[in-house]
């Protein structure tokens, strides 16, 4: 069966990978825009508990590093001809650290989140059994990445990108007319969810800032960049998309806002859309939004598999055994990652909270070494940077462990795990960096 998926539809490795880096601007927005905003039932889940804070926490600060990835990033990433991150580690780096990466990139490209909100959406459907839903949409939608890889997901996120956008809109329009104006907003809702903090810690509220440079390190960023047609289609589509999920923000974040005031008390804040919409639209229109919601996570869950099994094939299978079949391995790491997101997403079934784990044990170690990999004036040496990655994911995740145990009244409870990640990580990083300036002087001076 994996000779069979790994060998059809698909005319090479680049095909299967990146859409032979053909991608025009039309197509890269459509497909970056429908695969970045993949959590949808996670943004309606941290909307109805907190409220616009989630705007706060998970559009703003994207925005940001998405406009700087596009600056900064963006064309230097397409002229590489690359196929990966760790590759690019590895051109900067040894192979020893480029595995390393890569096994952290898997990590970070799990798609547990999206095959819990899969399941979510087939349990509210069907009224199945959680575990069953997740089960069954996996065993549908597998088949499908695995034939076409890449070129079959940038087709499916076309099409998802139209139905995602009709089905807020149209969610929105009946909220608006069935419900009432923003007034009412302002008149139902608890006062914390209209606040920019949502009575949360202004801790977990910054940490969610520092999540979001989660792009910077986001394989589906690097991904979209490498197919594209040239530099200034990537640099461009990440500009424009920028303007599309602000739209999209507002209408996710104001209907979920609606859907609180409907329903006060929901035991399930992942299924407030669905509720919502049950509620106040006719069932054609119904039946468009779920296609909607189902398009919107599909769109990244696609990409996730696709991200997965190229990191296992090429970045960790290959660099072990080079005498592999990559497409063969790719599909392996596909059904592997499909397996390991299946158990977290059973393990930590809020899609807010794997955002939240995923991100803080991944992001500290691999953050500051990609940025010297295209940044020279930041690189440090090898040996530092190995031991830098291992600290920024080790840290963070004992630092989860240790803090169960810290009273809540403690500063140090305060201290949340992507900060201690950081903070060893960075402090190593610089200490690099200044030992590394302090031998280029020495050396200037023996010239001298």
């Amino acid at each position: 069966m994996i000779s069979y998926f790994a060998s059809k539809n698909v005319k090479g490795k680049d095909s299967f990978l990146i859409n032979s880096r053909k991608t025009g601007l039309f197509l890269f927005i459509a497909t970056n825009v429908s695969t970045w905003y993949g959590g949808i039932l996670g943004v309606g889940e941290f909307t109805y508990n907190y409220g616009i804070v989630n705007w706060v926490t998970q559009g703003v600060p994207y925005y940001f590093f998405g406009f700087l990835f596009a600056i900064l990033f963006a064309k230097r990433i397409r002229e590489t001809s690359l196929l990966t991150i760790p590759q690019k580690i590895e051109q900067e780096y040894d192979k020893k650290i480029s595995i390393l990466s890569a096994i952290i990139v898997l990590i970070l490209s799990s798609p547990a989140p999206y095959i819990l909100m899969i399941g979510i959406i087939f349990s509210k459907i069907f009224s199945l059994n959680l575990f069953v839903s997740m089960l069954i949409s996996l065993l549908i939608i597998l088949p499908f990445i695995l034939k076409g890889g890449f070129v079959t997901d940038v087709k499916t996120d076309l099409f998802q990108f139209f139905v995602m956008f009709l089905g807020f809109i149209f969610l929105f329009l009946f909220s608006y007319k069935n419900i009432g104006d923003f007034n009412i907003l302002k008149e139902n809702l608890p006062k914390e969810h209209l606040s920019l903090t949502g009575g949360l810690s202004p801790f977990y509220v910054i940490v969610w800032f520092f999540i979001a440079s989660w792009t910077f390190v986001d394989p589906g960023f690097h991904q979209r960049c490498y197919s594209a047609k040239d530099g200034n289609v990537a640099r461009n589509g990440i500009l424009l998309s920028i303007i599309f999920w602000m739209i999209f923000d507002f209408l996710t974040t104001t209907t979920a806002l609606y859907s609180k005031i409907l329903f006060p008390s929901l035991d399930y804040p992942q299924w407030s859309y669905f509720f919502l919409a049950d509620r106040i639209m006719p069932s054609g229109f119904k039946g468009l939004f779920y296609a909607a919601i189902f398009a919107t996570v599909i769109s990244t869950l696609n990409s996730l598999f696709v991200i997965s099994g190229t990191t296992f094939s090429i970045d960790i299978v290959k660099k072990l055994k080079d005498n592999t079949d990559e497409k063969k391995m790719t599909v392996v790491g596909i059904i592997l990652s499909s397996l390991f997101g299946f158990l977290l997403a059973f393990l930590v079934p809020s899609v807010v909270n794997l955002w939240y784990l995923i991100g803080s044990i991944c992001i500290p170690g691999l953050i500051l070494p990609l940025l010297g990999a295209y940044y020279k004036k930041i690189k440090i040496n090898k040996n530092l940077t190995f031991i830098e990655i291992i600290l920024g994911f080790v840290v963070p995740l004992l630092w989860i462990f240790i803090r169960k145990r810290i009273d809540q009244n403690s500063a140090l409870y305060l201290i949340e795990p992507m900060f201690a990640g950081l903070l060893v990580a960075s402090t190593l990083h610089i200490y690099g960096m200044v030992k590394y300036e302090k031998k280029k002087n020495e050396f200037d001076r023996r010239d001298f």
